[in-house]
């Protein structure tokens, strides 16, 4: 069987959680090629090509792709308070932003899906790569911006201010904790595959908990912020329970952001189960 390629975002939580995977510090059958860490929104594209045979996708992206790929148990982005923010150069209620120009960081980010639930009248929206989004803020060249990542540590720091936390307005509508992003797996590897890619992300995780100093230059050389502080915090945030293993909350939530994509006419309907069997 060739090597399994792989994909996952430069952000400080997937180079945390796969560490250990793609320096060896881990045992397992899986063969892997060379990852490639691209920004989400273009793996999530990529997804849509069937480029990969393990890759990162935001929850959004799933929705449009659940015929090729289920999602793992490990290595998901979700949780609570975690959610993108709506930010701008001034503080205004965010229905004024209804005729003018909204930054989102892909258009099949989670991020993305959940401002269209939060604000459907709004046409004006521009796709942009997350790292570029508060500088265009900044510079006028669009009204507000739906933030990820770092940026979420960062943007009070460029006189921002956040108009909206889509994080706390999904979780105040739904109950339910935010989906962001998850890792999946092409169904046509088969259960046996990909069940110990599943167990050796895992045991990934589990590496990095217990070598988090041997993770940090790695992590680092791939980050937009340098800031110790910064990665921390980011890690902190996105790398938990849920990632080490998504359990029936989790999978709840997802239930419902999927369902809730469906009905707001955003992503399609599938009868294919979500997770691996």
């Amino acid at each position: 069987m060739n090597p399994l390629t792989l994909g996952f975002s430069p952000c400080p939580n997937d180079t945390f959680i796969f560490y250990g995977l793609v320096h060896d510090k881990i045992g397992g059958f899986a063969e892997f090629a060379k990852p490639k860490l691209e920004d989400v929104e273009t793996l999530n594209l990529w997804a849509m090509e069937k480029r990969l045979d393990i890759t990162k996708l935001s929850y959004h992206a799933l929705g449009h792709v659940l015929d090729e790929y289920c999602v793992l148990s490990t290595g998901s982005a979700l949780g609570r308070g975690c959610g993108p923010l709506l930010v701008a150069n001034k503080q205004v209620e965010p229905e004024s932003l209804v005729g003018g120009t909204v930054a989102i960081p892909g258009e099949y980010t989670t991020a993305a899906m959940l401002f269209r639930m939060f604000l459907p009248k709004a046409v004006g929206l521009k796709v942009m790569r997350f790292d570029t989004i508060m500088s265009a803020i900044q510079s006028g060249e669009v009204d507000a911006g739906v933030i990820i990542h770092e940026s979420r540590f960062t943007y009070q720091k460029l006189g921002l201010s956040c108009l909206a936390d889509l994080g706390q307005w999904w979780e105040n509508t739904s109950g339910q904790a935010i989906p962001l992003g998850c890792i999946a797996a092409r169904r046509s590897l088969g259960a046996e595959i990909i069940e110990e890619v599943d167990r050796m992300i895992g045991s990934s995780i589990d590496y990095a908990r217990v070598n988090p100093d041997n993770c940090l230059p790695y992590i680092r050389k791939h980050s937009q912020e340098l800031e110790k502080e910064v990665v921390n915090s980011h890690i902190g945030l996105y790398v938990n329970d849920f990632s080490r293993n998504i359990g029936e909350e989790g999978k709840e939530a997802v239930r419902v952001f999927l369902e809730k994509g469906r009905a707001a006419g955003i992503i399609s309907s599938c009868s294919l189960p979500v997770f691996q069997p």
